[in-house]
């Protein structure tokens, strides 16, 4: 990419505890990243006021005011005709127009979607976005795409999505080649909605067959296996959450059982440095970040609720794939088919 220092637009108002975390979260990010630009879009007067009572070091930024606040009610109309100096939009115009930038938000799903796609259009080839991100395996972590932003699909579509996965994967992993597989609900060739198995032929009709291994059940998802998953958005978010309510549930017992006795606290000081191990594998801060792919420009989406560490991940995130040129990859990936 060019010389040009590397901005990044920022919602500071969206998801829980805002803007402290979002705030924080920058902090934290400009530590490692001290070259990059931030800029906060959001309530100037709260902003300034965090960042002074709290002391936090945070430097080489700007904040843009805005008054528009979009919630989680808020529909597609109201979001484009009444929210327009909200911060999600007016950040997403400012990652538009500037070189070498991309956005941030802990805010609405929903949002993020119409007002990404509204701003930054579609890269030439692809006819839409995925939610795209990292999930954690037994043996480091495996690519997962789509969760959540598309609910019916072609295969067509999932061919896409593979496509897209592949070029992200070389980005985060140069060294290895990927195993690329299509989530289903058996493994054999005739399993499956009709969508997945046009979306087989097509991967099989493309460069991508060399890192085809064909549909993946969801139990073998940890196994580290498979390092892209592609699926349809509706599978995938339900996949996603389930995960995610599995694992708060064994964390929340473990904590119980540990606590119960003094022979159980004895046992947990015995296994404490294996058991923070695996808190670490499987540590949903460290994969917080999902980038919209497919975008003509760079937008991520944070977990709502993430904590200020997680924040900084997802910022990591954007910084990565501004400074790799994740755009340009698929681009030049579709020309080549």
């Amino acid at each position: 990419m060019s010389d040009r220092q590397v901005e990044i637009a920022i919602d500071a108002m969206g998801g829980e505890n805002s803007p402290f975390k979002v705030l924080k979260g920058a902090e934290i990010f400009l530590q490692k990243e001290k070259e990059t630009k931030v800029v906060f879009f959001g309530n100037e007067e709260q902003i300034s006021h965090i960042i002074k009572q709290n002391k936090l070091n945070i430097f080489n930024f700007e904040v843009v005011n805005t008054r528009d606040i979009i919630t989680d009610e808020d529909n597609v109309n109201t979001i484009l005709r009444s929210k327009k100096n909200s911060s999600i939009y007016k950040g997403l115009e400012y990652a538009k127009n500037n070189l070498n930038a991309g956005f941030v938000s802990s805010g609405s799903t929903a949002a993020i979607m119409v007002l990404s796609r509204l701003h930054m259009g579609m890269i030439e080839g692809i006819d839409r976005p995925a939610i795209c991100s990292l999930v954690p395996n037994k043996k480091n972590y495996s690519l997962m795409l789509d969760l959540g932003a598309n609910v019916i699909v072609s295969g067509s579509n999932l061919f896409q999505f593979a496509l897209m996965g592949y070029c992200y994967f070389s980005i985060i992993n140069k060294n290895k080649k990927p195993k690329l597989g299509i989530l289903n609900i058996g493994t054999e060739n005739n399993k499956g909605l009709e969508f997945l198995q046009e979306a087989a032929d097509l991967i099989q009709s493309s460069f991508l067959k060399d890192y085809y291994i064909g549909f993946i059940e969801p139990n073998k998802i940890t196994s580290g296996n498979c390092d892209i998953i592609i699926s349809d958005g509706y599978t995938g978010n339900i996949m996603l959450k389930s995960a995610e309510g599995i694992s708060n549930f064994i964390t929340s017992n473990l904590k119980e059982i540990f606590n119960k006795s003094l022979i159980n606290k004895i046992s947990y000081k015995l296994i404490e440095k294996d058991l923070n191990i695996l808190k670490n594998q499987v540590n949903p801060d460290i994969y917080n970040g999902a980038t919209l792919i497919g975008l003509n420009g760079i937008s991520v989406k944070s977990h709502g609720n993430a904590n200020p560490i997680a924040f900084s991940h997802a910022l990591s995130q954007c910084h990565k794939f501004i400074k790799q040129e994740l755009n340009m990859q698929i681009i030049k990936s579709i020309k080549n088919l």
